[in-house]
C-alpha cells in the first residue's frame, strides 16, 4: 500500500518515522524548515531512552505525484479542509482517508468533502517538534483508535500491525473520539489559559480542571454521548504525565502560532444545548489573546 502522511510535526513525524522503519512504502508531505532538514537529513525521533533517525521520501503537498492507497491527515483542524483540497487529484473512491487531527467531527468533515473510504480516528500522543527534523515524544504514552467500516479498519490495522504500534479498534468510535476529546479539550485549554504544563494545571487548579469536564462530559451527553466516567480519569492521567508536559495548543500559544482553539475550546463554549460559563470564559479571554 501506497501511504500519504500528511504533516509532519508530533503526530505526524512520529508515524511517518515508525512506518518506515518498518518498511511501508510512505510519502511525508510538510512545509517549511522542517521539511527541507527531513529531506536533507532525514526524520530523528527522541524518546525518553531512545533516539533514531531515518531517511524518508518528503515533500511539499503541491508536489504530490500518483494515487495513495491510504492517507493520514496529521495536520490541524483548521488545516483539514485545504490539505485534503490539495491532495484530492490524488485519492480515488478507493482511497482510505483518516483524520487524526484533535476533535470530534473531523470525519465527518472528510466525507462531506469526499466519496472515498473514510474512517474516524485518534490518536493519544505527546509529541512535538523539538527544532527542525526532530520530534520528540515524552512518555510511554501511544495509542491509535479508529473505527467505522470493516474492510477499511482492517486495511489500517496491518499497517500499524506491521509498524509495532499499538492500536485499539472501536465499534463505537464516536464515543471513542469523545474520550480522547474531554481530556484533550479541558487541557489545552486550561494549559493555554493558565500558561503551564498538564500536572501544573492539577496541582493548582484542581478544581477548574473538574469543572470544565464536567462541562464537557454534559455537551457530549447532550450528543447521546455518555462519558462521565472520563472526568476522573482524565484527572488521573494528569496527575501521572511528566512535569512538563503540555498540549500542542499551550505550545501553539507559546510560539505565536495558529492554534486550534475553534475546535477545542469553542466547540463546548459555543453549544447551544449545555450551559458551559467557565469554558465560556476561557474561550473569550483566549480569543482576544490570539487576535
Amino acid at each position: 500500500m501506497r501511504v500519504a502522511i500528511i504533516g509532519l510535526g508530533g503526530v505526524g513525524g512520529y508515524l511517518a518515522a515508525s512506518f518506515v522503519k518498518a518498511g511501508i512504502d510512505v510519502v511525508g508531505f510538510g512545509r517549511g524548515e522542517h521539511l527541507r532538514v527531513i529531506q536533507e537529513k532525514g526524520i530523528t525521533i527522541k524518546e525518553d531512552s531512545a533516539e533514531y533517525s531515518v531517511a524518508i521520501e518528503a515533500k511539499e503537498l503541491r508536489e504530490a505525484e500518483d494515487v495513495f492507497d491510504v492517507v493520514l491527515f496529521c495536520v490541524k483542524s483548521y488545516d483539514l479542509a485545504q490539505s485534503y483540497k490539495s491532495i484530492a487529484p490524488y485519492i480515488t473512491n478507493k482511497s482510505l482517508l483518516v483524520s487524526f487531527a484533535n476533535g470530534v467531527d473531523n470525519g465527518d468533515k472528510l466525507r462531506r468533502l469526499s466519496d472515498a473510504k473514510v474512517l474516524d480516528g485518534a490518536i493519544y500522543i505527546l509529541s512535538h517538534i523539538e527544532h527542525p527534523g526532530v520530534i520528540r515524544k515524552k512518555g510511554k504514552v501511544f495509542a491509535a483508535i479508529f473505527g467505522g467500516d470493516k474492510e477499511a479498519v482492517e486495511r489500517l490495522s496491518k499497517l500499524f500491525e506491521k509498524a509495532e504500534l499499538r492500536y485499539k479498534t472501536s465499534a463505537d468510535i464516536k464515543t471513542a473520539l469523545w474520550k480522547k476529546y474531554i481530556f484533550i479539550a479541558a487541557f489545552a485549554t486550561l494549559t493555554s489559559y493558565y500558561d503551564k504544563p498538564i500536572f501544573a494545571i492539577y496541582k493548582e487548579h484542581y478544581d477548574e480542571a473538574k469543572e470544565v469536564l464536567d462541562e464537557i462530559a454534559a455537551v457530549a451527553k447532550s450528543y447521546g454521548v455518555d462519558i462521565g466516567d472520563e472526568v476522573q480519569k482524565a484527572l488521573d492521567i494528569a496527575s501521572k504525565l511528566p512535569s512538563d508536559a503540555s498540549t500542542s495548543m499551550h505550545l501553539d500559544f507559546q510560539n505565536n502560532k495558529p492554534t486550534e482553539l475553534e475546535s477545542l475550546s469553542a466547540y463546548i463554549a459555543k453549544n447551544e444545548a449545555v450551559q458551559t460559563p467557565l469554558m465560556q470564559k476561557m474561550y473569550e479571554e483566549l480569543r482576544t489573546k490570539q487576535q
